[in-house]
């Protein structure tokens, strides 16, 4: 009963809602916190937009200046340990620009809060670039990276074509269509098939 209410809450975005991400943004600023934690903490902005819709927009600014300074964190290649953290921390961040792409989108055009987002898509693409670029990520980040193109493709449609007509994009979803993971392929296969769509406009 009570992961019920708080489920209800969360989903009202109310007052819960809002002490809940001020627990999470000061989590992600305590310096005593094990980095491991953060890239969970990173996806669970997304699992909350999708939670609570188009009313994300409030927490919209933060998020995304969280995700773009996480984005720009330099790791050193030779300490393993380290990368693997970076990798977790990538794919922490895609799986929150996921939920809120998913989050922002709504049937009704007066409720759908999806241009807030637009003027961070080319940085959002350019992450996408860098993990294409990668020769050691995971397999799990592929996915997701791919997952992201295939959703912002399928909900901004061919507004923007330009930004994702690079051959790093291309490169990404040739990877993940060569995979031998049966998910990555298939999100990829799905996010290639979005890519064609606009390309025909």
């Amino acid at each position: 009963k009570q992961w019920y209410q708080r489920r209800v809450a969360i989903t009202a975005g109310g007052s819960f809602t809002d002490k809940l991400m001020e627990l999470l943004v000061a989590a992600l600023s305590n310096a005593n916190l094990h980095q491991s934690i953060k890239p969970s903490i990173l996806s669970t902005f997304g699992d909350i937009a999708m939670a609570i819709g188009p009313a994300f927009v409030k927490y919209l600014p933060v998020v995304v200046h969280i995700l773009q300074q996480a984005s720009s964190a330099n790791v050193d290649k030779n300490d393993y340990e380290m990368w693997d953290y970076f990798n977790e921390l990538r794919e922490g961040i895609i799986e929150a620009y996921c939920g809120i792409v998913q989050g922002l989108k709504h049937d009704d055009p007066a409720q759908n809060q999806l241009e807030a987002l637009r003027p961070h898509l080319q940085i959002i693409v350019q992450l996408l670039m860098g993990v294409s670029e990668d020769k050691d990520k995971t397999e799990s980040l592929t996915t997701a990276a791919c997952g992201l193109l295939g959703d912002i493709v399928s909900t901004y449609g061919s507004s923007v074509k330009h930004l994702v007509q690079f051959d790093g994009i291309s490169n990404l979803l040739a990877q993940g269509r060569r995979s031998r993971s049966v998910k990555t392929k298939h999100t990829a296969t799905w996010a290639s098939k979005e890519m064609k769509k606009i390309n025909a406009l």
